[in-house]
Parts: structure tokens; C-alpha cells; sequence
């Protein structure tokens, strides 16, 4: 572990579109002291030609460069290579289809630096229209309550925001929640495997300032499949698996299984209702009554649809 440096991970995919309107962002970062690690996932189009590119660019401003080529394996898989090398004393992973803003690494550092009893930091972050370049909302949060255990709120989704660019750890803390530098490998993304075992440990930071631009592609990973319930029902299902998973390797996923168990069948009735599927409706909602888990809400949408 090299102290002072900031060692980020970020994979691609086919990303000639908007690769360097990333890289653009890591070279303007005012902190310099900085490894980035590209892993290429299998890319068809002219994404390596691209990142090779920017290698001296890299290295003339004193920012290590190092471009990891694997077959197409998902995120997760690319982040697992970038975790067995990296060597920085903190470290980040943004989707290289976003940015970061030029003071985003330095402030996170500083944060991290002045603030020893937190293992992890996050900001908030702008909502960009991918199309129009257009701000259209943010991430942040929705409450004035600014929590720092947020272990049960990553389970349960509330009030915290997956963009991993807003997040940085320490590399102490990350490796003592995750000494086999190795996440559990999905398709489903990276998150909840990066961010559940150190909150579990961690405390976590806030800074209120939007540090990072989440860029909103129709063609991205989180919107495949958007008009498909076959394809949403997977996804669902597979972000289930990731969490229990997960939970069960942190060895707590006895204490939250049935709560986990409600929230995805929650999930699947809401989808059911808005794609007008009468059958696995009728099929959560008995699911979840027998759980003795249906609330006002649950029973407004199934009775609205089965009117």
C-alpha cells in the first residue's frame, strides 16, 4: 500500500462514445497522485484504441496508467482484476461512462485525511441527460438526517444512491472487510459486493457536494431491458442473489433473509402491476399475506389492478 495514493478501478465496455470524456475527468483532477486501472470487458468497438491513447497523457501529468484487457465478463469481474493489483492507501471505482468533478479525489482525500474514525466517504453527485448534456436531478439525500452507519440502508435501499463514483475507502478498512481482494462475481454489478462489507465495519463520511456527474444512457447496464419483465424480473432475482450472498459471506443473513424476502417480492408485485400481469400479482400478493407482510399500499395495488 503506497501511501497518499489514490488508486482508482474502472472497467469499460464498448465505451468509444464517452471513454474519454472520462478519462478527460481524471486527468483534470487537481490531486495527482493517482493510479488508474482500466479493465477493458471485451470491448468490439474502438475502446482500446481509445484508452491507449491517453497512456502518456497519463504519465506526463505523473498519474500511473495501467489497461487490463479481459474477455467480456461484466463489471464485477473487471473490478475483481483491478482489486488483486492496486496498490493506492485509498481507493475508488466510477463507471467510466461518468465524471468526476476536478476537485472530486482531492476533497475526498482531505476527508478521509481530517476524519480518521470514518472507513469510507460519499458525496453527492448531478443527474446529467447523456443526450443533452443537461443536469436533471441529483443524488443526494432526501432526508436532513445525514446517517453514517448505512449497512441497513444499502440492504433496503433507503435514502443512499449506488453511483460508485461517489464513494472512496480506505484501503485498511476495505481489506479488513474483504482480505480476498476478490467480490462476488455477477452481472448484476459491483456495488452492494464493494459497499456491504465495509459499511458493515465502517462508519461512512459525507460531503455535501456534488462531486461526481452520473450520466443517464438509455443503452446503459441499469436501463437494459427497461420495457421487458422477463428481462426486469431477472434483474431483479439477481440483485436478490448478490445481497444474500453477500450477506451470508459477512455471515448475517439469518437476521435479514425475511426482510430481504419482503422487499423483493414487494418489487415483483409492483412490477407485475406495471406491466398489467394479473397472474403473478395475485401470485406475490398471496406470497406476502401469508408472510402477514401486506401493508395499505400493497393492498391498494393489487386490488386497483384486480378491479
Amino acid at each position: 500500500m503506497i501511501k497518499g495514493l489514490v488508486s482508482i478501478i474502472s472497467p469499460c465496455y464498448n465505451g468509444e462514445q464517452y471513454v474519454s470524456r472520462f478519462l478527460e475527468s481524471i486527468l483534470l483532477q487537481t490531486y495527482k497522485d493517482i493510479e488508474l486501472i482500466i479493465i477493458n470487458d471485451g470491448s468490439t468497438d474502438k475502446t482500446e484504441e481509445i484508452i491507449l491513447s491517453y497512456k502518456s497523457k497519463f504519465e506526463n501529468v505523473g498519474i500511473k496508467f495501467k489497461y487490463i484487457y479481459q474477455e467480456n465478463k461484466g463489471q464485477a469481474e473487471a473490478i475483481n482484476q483491478g482489486l488483486k493489483i492496486f496498490e493506492g492507501e485509498f481507493l475508488t471505482w466510477p463507471d467510466s461512462d461518468d465524471t468526476l468533478h476536478p476537485d472530486s479525489i482531492k476533497k475526498k482525500v482531505e476527508f478521509l485525511n481530517n476524519n480518521l474514525k470514518y472507513g469510507f466517504v460519499r458525496t453527492t453527485a448531478n443527474i446529467i441527460d447523456s443526450e443533452t448534456g443537461k443536469i436533471i436531478g441529483a443524488l443526494e439525500p432526501k432526508k436532513k438526517l445525514i446517517k453514517d452507519n448505512l449497512f441497513e440502508d444499502f440492504i433496503f435501499e433507503k435514502d443512499v444512491w449506488f453511483a460508485p463514483g461517489c464513494y472512496m475507502v480506505r484501503t485498511e478498512a476495505f481489506l479488513k472487510s474483504n482480505p480476498s481482494r476478490t467480490i462476488y462475481n455477477s452481472r448484476g454489478g459491483q456495488n452492494w459486493q464493494m459497499l456491504l462489507p465495509i459499511s458493515y465495519k465502517y462508519k461512512c463520511g459525507y460531503i455535501n457536494e456534488k462531486l461526481y456527474n452520473y450520466y443517464l444512457r438509455k443503452n446503459s447496464h441499469s436501463h437494459i431491458g427497461v420495457n421487458s419483465i422477463e428481462l426486469q424480473l431477472n434483474k431483479i432475482n439477481e440483485y436478490k442473489k448478490i445481497i444474500l450472498v453477500v450477506l451470508s459471506e459477512i455471515g448475517v443473513l439469518d437476521k435479514y433473509k425475511k426482510r430481504l424476502d419482503i422487499k423483493y417480492l414487494k418489487k415483483i408485485l409492483k412490477l407485475a402491476f406495471r406491466f398489467g400481469d394479473k397472474n403473478l400479482l395475485k401470485k406475490e400478493y398471496i406470497q406476502l399475506k401469508n408472510m402477514k407482510a401486506v401493508d395499505i399500499k400493497t393492498r391498494i395495488i393489487y386490488l386497483f389492478r384486480n378491479e
